[in-house]
């Protein structure tokens, strides 16, 4: 009896090759629809799936090969005679090769605007349940899902049969597959019901690049991209030039972009290691660099520096003279890339900016996962209350909201001073809040830079020392959530050196 393959593909790259060299083998095909006429159209001999069933397609293709002459031949174990004996007394012949792949519900759910009853209609049925009945009788049926399988396949068909190891694999692969499409039709579904707290979470990723190394080089690492890509992110930003990403300049520059996001004006971000060591703005992208390098030469050296902007040949000679790890932008000029790829090693990437979406954050914890939606939340001087007696000048309400801006940024305890245009001093990650305070002035204070400084904590004071030290370096304006129990104290201490101080209501902690 000869061997027979079932063919039914979305992707129909190298199908007609691949169709080709089983026929050359004396390998009978079963096909439907679209596939089968391609192959047709290569005068390669086809058997329609009525043909094996006997029955109809019917409502628009939605019924075709939900059949017991199709799984019973997918899922009949050859070992057993008990299933042998069935198959013979009902007429199942064997299917012992299995290529599909499913609609495109992906490509569907990632055009703009699509209907409901256009991403309903490419919800495959059939072809995941013959993939995971061929998947499950690994034994027996070798199944392909990736055309990138088919050379491997053919080579093994060539000596007779495909090794068990390797329809182990391909099973593997399939189930990773179909597991995937049926994340993305849970996420559309649940995104469509809006149900906000789902009893199981499931998402679908692929993967994007096999890293060196990860956090330190004796740990293995990948880099995963959402299988609905983000335009505004560093999975989706384009290398033009430099060495391959690592682990760590992924996060750092993820965490950059997230900064760079706050500003509409021309704006630079420099970080380091998870925090800003400088954020500028200007009239133009070069002074924007130039405000957030001089906010701290020294903790800029090995950084990564977005900028929300394109690159100039007057940005880019700036940035040549420092060593970086990496640059961001949206677009480099000819003239600014001739100056900035004589730097061999350093990683120069574009990517579109555009409003972040709405993902939510998980992070890892041993036997499970933290999810929280994004801190988007953005206040405004509409929602600031004046808790002193005196009220913020306007250049320092400027400087307050961009200090604002920026300190959400920082790791708790985070402490920020800043100007109108750009960071001044940054205190990060202390286990006290007082420290935060005394390490950014200490920095402000080095560079010369503290005059007219304003302060913005991420959470509230909980002691009125934070306050007092401030007020004795000379910053006369801060702004803070509020909340704390000793609110009133730290008031008191504001209007005793005549200190402005600001509530947002809003905390902005970043563990």
């Amino acid at each position: 009896m000869k061997k027979r393959a079932l063919i039914s593909v979305s992707d129909k790259n190298g199908i007609v090759a691949f169709a080709q060299a089983l026929h050359d083998m004396d390998i009978e095909i079963i096909s439907t629809g679209g596939t089968k006429a391609a192959l047709e159209a290569a005068n390669l001999p086809t058997i329609s799936i009525e043909e094996v069933t006997g029955f109809p397609e019917m409502m628009d293709g939605r019924v075709k090969t939900l059949h017991p002459l199709i799984h019973g031949g997918l899922l009949g174990r050859r070992d057993l005679s008990s299933h042998m004996e069935a198959m013979a007394q009902h007429n199942i012949r064997p299917i012992d090769l299995v290529v599909v792949n499913l609609y495109p519900f992906k490509e569907t759910i990632s055009k703009e605007g699509v209907a409901e009853a256009e991403a309903i209609e490419n919800i495959d049925i059939g072809g995941p349940s013959m993939l995971r009945s061929a998947a499950k009788n690994f034994a027996a049926v070798t199944v392909v899902v990736d055309p990138t399988d088919y050379e491997v396949v053919l080579a093994e068909l060539a000596n007779g049969e495909t090794t068990m190891d390797t329809r182990k694999k391909l099973a593997a692969k399939v189930f990773r597959h179909t597991a995937a499409y049926d994340a993305l039709i849970a996420g559309y579904l649940t995104d469509l019901v809006a149900e906000e707290q789902p009893e199981t979470l499931t998402k679908a990723y692929t993967l994007k690049q096999t890293l060196r190394y990860g956090e330190n080089s004796h740990q293995r690492a990948l880099f995963y991209q959402s299988a609905l890509p983000v335009p505004y992110s560093i999975a989706s930003a384009e290398q033009i030039h430099g060495k391959e990403l690592s682990y760590n300049n992924i996060k750092d520059a993820d965490a950059a972009l997230r900064i760079a996001q706050e500003f509409s004006e021309p704006a630079a971000v420099v970080l380091k290691h998870m925090n800003p060591c400088g954020i500028g703005t200007a009239d133009t992208i070069a002074t924007a660099f130039a405000k957030a390098f001089e906010a701290d030469p020294v903790s800029i050296f090995g950084g990564i520096v977005v900028l929300n902007r394109p690159v100039d040949v007057a940005t880019a000679e700036q940035l040549a003279t420092i060593f970086l790890e990496i640059v961001i932008a949206p677009s480099f000029a000819a003239d600014a890339l001739a100056v900035l790829t004589k730097k061999k090693n350093l990683r120069l990437l574009t990517v579109t900016f555009a409003e972040t979406a709405k993902e939510p954050e998980i992070v890892s914890v041993l036997g499970g996962l933290l999810v929280q939606d994004q801190d988007d939340r953005i206040e405004t001087a509409d929602d600031w209350q004046v808790v002193t007696k005196r009220a913020p000048s306007a250049a320092e309400a400027e400087a307050l909201a961009f200090a604002w801006k920026a300190v959400k940024h920082v790791k708790s305890n985070a402490i920020v001073l800043a100007n109108q245009q750009q960071t001044v001093g940054i205190g990060a990650g202390q286990m006290n809040r007082v420290g935060s305070v005394k390490l950014a002035i200490e920095q402000a204070e080095a560079s010369g830079m503290i005059n007219g400084a304003v302060l913005a904590s991420d959470a509230f004071f909980p002691m009125d020392d934070s306050v007092a030290y401030a007020a004795e370096h000379g910053i006369k304006a801060i702004i803070q959530p509020g909340g704390s129990i000793k609110d009133q104290a730290s008031i008191d201490m504001a209007d005793k050196y005549g200190v402005t101080m600001v509530f947002t209501g809003v905390r902005h902690f970043k563990h």
